[in-house]
């Protein structure tokens, strides 16, 4: 079934159909205890061209403003969630995870791939062998954790957690997207040009974070300035307007060759954190348009799958995905958190294991095939099985694993 060839009516009926039974997984996730997301992806795959479903969609190129424009709403929304009272006792440990946590955990990653794809090719197992570099592009892609899966499921457990674990968890999985973005784009750029200078890298990563963090902070002060003396005769143009505010800072930080991913989260940190006209309205409305990007997203990223060539990567996926889960991820914790002495080896394990991969490494693993780097659909590949293993077994043994570590308050 193509796409291109179907009615408005027709199209509306699919898309309609495929929302609802996204909305309608979400509520059986909710129950299970499982992070909607995976359902999601298994709704788009069945509805693909090798699926009951028999769509036929290969765009990578919409795919890509399609993943891009749902990040923004999301990443916003996860600012927008997040509390400075509840932040600021963990503001230190949260930020290490989320900006050293995710170097090291894409370097250990890469170049255990680097590694592991060289191994496995030698042996005719249907992989191919990558360079250091693309290792490390792979690493990177996977380098952070999904805020709406962490979300969902401390929030569908009903569990309450000591020492803090629970914003601390929260703050890392919202603020860790902007930095793997940042790597993954910086690794991108350097395959492209085919020059490895570490220097250039870092001075780009950190004139990024600065630029994209003076942007999101004014930017947030200006949206709260403009929504409280704009005056406007219906309650429902509050949102748009915010909206629209948000859309512009992030094409003016992009401009300026900040991060605008990073500022767009800063953006909800500061208005959600300021007395704001119609704040609950607003952030309603976001909430609401962030499930429905995050559904559009999920759905359209799971058309582009093909479980043949996923069962192709089962072997050398499953060895990066337990090396991700059981050693780059608990070594990442443990040094990070290594200065604050009142997190008990308990507190760090159970951090370690809420590492679960979602939406940010299936959106970066599609931009090194719109470049149309070599192995580049054999990365989309095995991002997209790491995600599915990260969630299926931390996602499903979450709540048990914090029962068996005694970090529930």
């Amino acid at each position: 079934m193509n796409l291109s060839y179907l009615s408005i009516e027709e199209l509306f009926l699919i898309f309609g159909i495929l929302i609802l039974a996204s909305v309608f997984a979400s509520k059986i996730a909710s129950r299970l205890g499982v992070p909607a997301l995976l359902l999601f992806l298994l709704i788009g795959i069945l509805s693909g061209s090798q699926g009951v479903g028999g769509i036929d969609f290969e765009s990578y190129g919409v795919s890509q403003y399609v993943a891009d424009s749902a990040l923004v709403i999301i990443l916003f929304s996860g600012g927008l969630d997040s509390k400075w009272r509840q932040i600021r006792p963990i503001i230190k440990e949260g930020l290490l995870l989320s900006t050293l946590g995710v170097c090291i955990t894409a370097v250990l990653v890469g170049s255990f791939a680097w590694l592991i794809l060289g191994s496995f090719s030698s042996f005719n197992l249907g992989v191919n062998g990558i360079s250091w570099t693309e290792g490390l592009l792979l690493g990177a892609i996977v380098s952070s954790t999904d805020a709406a899966a962490v979300f969902s499921i401390l929030k569908s457990s009903n569990i309450r957690l000591k020492n803090n674990l629970q914003p601390l968890l929260e703050l890392e999985s919202g603020s860790n997207d902007p930095t793997a973005i940042l790597l993954a784009t910086s690794i991108i750029g350097v395959l492209a040009q085919g020059v490895f200078n570490p220097t250039v890298i870092i001075f780009s990563l950190l004139l990024q974070i600065l630029i994209g963090s003076f942007f999101g902070y004014y930017g947030g002060l200006l949206m709260v300035w403009v929504i409280n003396r704009i005056q406007l005769a219906s309650d429902g143009l509050y949102p748009v307007c915010a909206f629209g505010l948000l859309l512009m800072i992030f094409s003016i930080t992009a401009f300026a060759r900040g991060n605008p991913f990073l500022a767009v989260y800063i953006i909800g940190i500061v208005f959600s954190n300021s007395n704001v006209l119609k704040k609950e309205l607003i952030i309603s409305f976001h909430d609401g348009l962030s499930w429905l990007m995050e559904i559009t997203m999920f759905l359209t990223l799971g058309l582009l799958v093909f479980p043949s060539d996923l069962l192709s990567n089962i072997s050398v996926g499953i060895a990066i995905a337990l090396f991700l889960i059981l050693i780059a991820r608990p070594i990442s914790v443990f040094l990070c958190l290594a200065p604050f002495s009142k997190y008990k080896q308990a507190d760090k394990l159970f951090v370690s294991w809420v590492g679960l991969r979602g939406a940010v490494p299936i959106v970066l693993s599609i931009m090194p095939i719109t470049q149309g780097f070599e192995y580049a659909d054999q990365i989309f590949n095995l991002v997209f099985f790491l995600v599915i293993i990260s969630v299926l077994i931390q996602g499903l043994s979450l709540t048990p694993m914090a029962r068996f570590l005694k970090v529930i308050d």
